[in-house]
């Protein structure tokens, strides 16, 4: 049967425990050893199927042990508090790798697919301002997420300082640019990243992969 055809577009963030740049852009190996890592978008435009997702927001939390490829991951995620059932339901088929199809593959189907404890969604008000072009951002999720992102800051002078990375054949992006985030979160995935690699992106993305 042909999977179901949907888009989901607009900004995100990505916050992980990496030094700037983050290693696994570059199939190395994680700063630390382990990643950390929460991950955010608000939906623009986008629908599965039938079902509209225009202006939802989605939030999730990562914790791999190791390196992202050796799996054994725990993820909470969190849906927006206005998406109706359907909505819910359509957002969460598409972050839990439900949605993926065999010609086509997204960061959400490779990261579901390392996931081996998957806690149950909540459904929260998501704060999200994003500004990709200046790097900056703020995400608040009630009281369980905080996160800051700001430009990366020249050491001797304290001036912006701008970097982008470039994967044309990215599963995740084309362009992003690269900022200095810090999370906290609270709840079954606890994070307490500081300054650490963040990344923000004007993401597209499709039952058929990344839109190019």
């Amino acid at each position: 049967m042909a999977p179901t055809e949907w888009e989901i577009k607009g900004p995100g963030l990505g916050n992980c425990n990496c030094d700037f740049g983050c290693p696994c852009q570059f199939n190395a190996l994680p700063t630390h050893g382990n990643c950390e890592a929460v991950g955010a978008m608000h939906i623009e435009k986008g629908h599965y199927g039938g079902v509209s997702l225009d202006g939802l927001s989605w939030v999730s939390l990562f914790l791999w042990p190791g390196p992202i490829h050796e799996g054994n991951a725990t993820c909470q995620a969190i849906v927006d508090a206005k998406a109706s059932p359907e909505q819910r339901e359509a957002l969460l088929t598409i972050l839990t790798g439900a949605a993926a199809s065999e010609e086509a593959i997204t960061f959400l189907d490779v990261f579901a697919s390392t996931v081996t404890t998957m806690h149950e969604p909540v459904f929260k008000d998501i704060s999200f301002e994003i500004d990709v072009e200046g790097r900056s951002a703020r995400l608040v999720v009630d009281d369980m997420v905080n996160t800051h992102v700001e430009p990366l800051r020249n050491p001797v002078t304290g001036e912006p300082h701008r970097a982008r990375i470039d994967l044309p054949d990215g599963f995740e992006f084309t362009i992003a640019e690269i900022a200095s985030g810090s999370t906290t979160s609270k709840g079954p995935v606890i994070l307490n990243l500081s300054n650490s690699h963040s990344h923000l992106v004007n993401y597209h993305l499709t039952h058929q992969g990344v839109v190019r």
